[in-house]
């Protein structure tokens, strides 16, 4: 069970880390939080990334995301609840006063896991995410290989181990690289008003993508 080639693997895996580090909403999310709050805050929103992909992991193990794939109103209905989620993250920032959507302190469990639910529905809220896994890893079903639901479960469920070896190095970097700037109240203000138009845009993206 579960025996493939090294050609297998090293596809896989060379994709798997291009998708991990391509640009979109996760990564966004998970920047924005570490520049603004810390690594804290950075690990937060990357926990709740990697909770709302295992949720499109397991759908596409169950087939559900066949519904995303084959119904226009389930993907609409995704979409727009997504989209407006981003948006509202954006509006939230740009109206902060240099506090993004955190406060400035994120040491708190409770600010942490605010974090970690948003960035939960961020992931969850993706139906190209669905779409995307749904097309991506049949193609490294191999048969004899193991259940199709079981490949399916342990390819997906390795995207996220790439994952965990890609992002929080990102994070580290993200924070290096922002930490003589937290302080200053009037970039502080700036970040969260690039941010805030960041996740605008990605909204909107996101409402604009067609079925």
């Amino acid at each position: 069970m579960f025996e493939y080639s090294i050609l297998h693997w090293t596809t896989f895996l060379s994709a798997a880390a291009l998708l991990n580090l391509s640009p979109g909403p996760d990564i966004a999310f998970i920047l924005g939080q570490t520049v603004r709050g810390r690594r804290k805050a950075g690990f937060s929103a990357m926990l709740g990334i990697w909770t709302g992909s295992f949720g499109h992991v397991l759908m596409a193990a169950a087939g559900l995301s066949v519904i995303l794939a084959t119904s226009a109103l389930a993907f609409s209905v995704v979409k727009w609840a997504g989209a407006a989620y981003l948006i509202w993250l954006g509006i939230s920032a740009l109206r902060s006063g240099g506090g993004a959507f955190v406060s400035q302190n994120v040491g708190g469990s409770t600010a942490a896991f605010s974090i970690y639910k948003q960035g939960a529905l961020v992931g969850l809220l993706n139906p190209k995410v669905a779409i995307f896994f749904l097309a991506f890893l049949p193609q490294f079903v191999v048969v004899g290989a193991g259940p199709v639901w079981a490949q399916l479960f342990l390819h997906g469920s390795l995207i996220i181990v790439v994952a965990a070896a890609i992002e929080p190095p990102l994070i580290l970097a993200g924070e290096k690289l922002t930490a003589t700037l937290r302080n200053n109240d009037r970039i502080g203000l700036w970040m969260d008003r690039s941010l805030g138009t960041i996740f605008i845009g990605l909204g909107i993206r996101l409402a604009l993508e067609k079925h």
